[in-house]
């Protein structure tokens, strides 16, 4: 595979001029921003033997108060089999979605824009491992007329090293790169991934690092009884020049940072993240002579007890951080007014465990999944969405949607997205 800098892909990259993103984009290059009501919510969700036909599947359910179908499944589109299906993004237009499955590396394309309530399965993509090397698609990252992929894992050995490739928008490998193994300064690379996020203004790409295949797909309470595995975890963040696509720093961040937000206040030119393993947040932006520094800024909960943070969700402003910890089912909030030195300000137990956590643009809504991993989820069948309301001092439940008894399988990633507008045209 030929490595090329991103201003050899894709000149519009560089022209482009980015917008800020909302949470569930988790790209300042995404079109058409949902700052109002969003009118569906897409779960991709992983299949479970026993339960439905089995299979992982897209599901969209009607969130807007207005319609008589509040709160409910309108659609479900399953694909063949089931592989771990995990995380997806949207284009950088809004109209398709694409989704990646950890254990078998397929990426299925869907089409959202033309109706967005019924979406539609318009590609597959096969051969990921034969074309890039590596394996375990996670971030979907839009980009003009691209999707950055990042991956967890390589077709080699599926360990921890891994890498990161560039597609069109037809679903053809335009360039990777892999995540860099070796020294810049004194900070030794681990080559592992996970998440991708980029800050145009300051040309700044971060990615993170978690662990390989052989420990995703292994159940988690014979990995935890396992010390050799237990080594095999990311401790690292690569500071990336994002138009050459090359990696400039190392930083060494202990215990498996997962997530990266950017702030997206004007102005603002930080990033945190928050380490798994070890239940900390860390604040990542440049010190006072311009040398970009990560920072160990408080705990999450008690981490002796490790209550393994997993999603986060940072307010538009950037004044603020939801935190789900998936051990103890709770759902944390910081005060980011001082990034460096997060306040826990509230917590509540929002299910026997959780994952994923999505607000809206105005922070009044929260949406909230249970699974992780097919292999690391706890034993019991509470696995759900939730959509809460915040009133700046209380979440408040509005309805659940129990995966289980709907015999849809296990819900993780959620997007938006809203109707199409009206065609002025077709109204006179």
């Amino acid at each position: 595979m030929k490595f090329l800098p991103v201003a050899g892909l894709c000149l519009s990259v560089l022209l482009a001029s980015p917008v800020r993103a909302d949470e569930t984009c988790n790209s300042p290059y995404m079109a058409n921003l949902i700052k109002g009501q969003e009118d569906y919510v897409h779960v991709w969700t992983l299949g479970i033997k026993g339960i439905g036909d089995g299979r992982d599947k897209l599901v969209t359910i009607d969130v807007n108060p207005a319609s008589p179908k509040y709160g409910k499944v309108i659609h479900s589109l399953s694909v063949q089999g089931h592989g771990d299906a995990h995380h997806f993004g949207f284009t950088e237009d809004r109209k398709y979605l694409w989704a990646g499955r950890l254990e078998d590396s397929k990426i299925f394309v869907f089409d959202v824009g033309t109706d967005p309530a019924h979406p539609k399965l318009v590609k597959t993509i096969d051969n990921v491992a034969a074309k890039t090397g590596f394996v375990g698609p996670h971030t979907f990252y839009a980009l003009p007329g691209r999707m950055l992929v990042g991956f967890l894992s390589n077709s080699r050995d599926k360990g921890g090293a891994t890498g990161i490739a560039v597609y069109n928008n037809k679903g053809d490998v335009v360039a990777s790169y892999p995540n860099p193994t070796g020294k810049i300064g004194d900070v030794q690379g681990d080559g592992y991934g996970y998440d991708v996020a980029i800050n145009p203004a300051r040309n700044a790409m971060l990615t993170s690092s978690f662990t390989g295949y052989n420990n995703y797909r292994t159940d988690l309470d014979k990995l935890i009884k396992d010390p050799a595995a237990m080594q095999k975890f990311g401790n690292t963040m690569v500071l990336w020049d994002f138009k050459a696509m090359l990696p400039l720093q190392i930083f060494s961040t202990p215990g498996a940072p997962l997530e990266v937000r950017w702030s997206q206040a004007p102005g603002d030119n930080w990033a945190i993240t928050a380490t798994a393993l070890t239940s900390k947040l860390w604040l990542v932006r440049p010190d006072a002579n311009g040398r970009w520094q990560a920072r160990d800024v408080g705990p999450i909960g008690d981490p002796a007890s490790t209550p393994l943070p997993v999603d986060m969700s940072i307010r538009a402003d950037g004044k603020g951080l939801w935190v789900n910890t998936f051990m103890d089912g709770k759902t944390r909030l910081f005060d980011l007014s001082n990034p460096e030195a997060p306040r826990q300000v509230y917590e509540k137990v929002t299910g026997k465990h959780v994952n994923m956590i999505s607000q809206s643009w105005d922070g009044k809504r929260l949406y909230i999944t249970t699974s992780l991993l097919e292999h690391w989820d706890l034993g019991n069948d509470d696995h759900f969405i939730k959509l809460y309301t915040w009133d700046g001092h209380e979440l408040s439940e509005q309805w659940k949607i129990d995966f289980y008894k709907e015999k849809l399988g296990r819900p993780h990633h959620m997007k938006f997205s809203a109707k199409p507008a009206p065609n002025v045209a077709s109204l006179r």
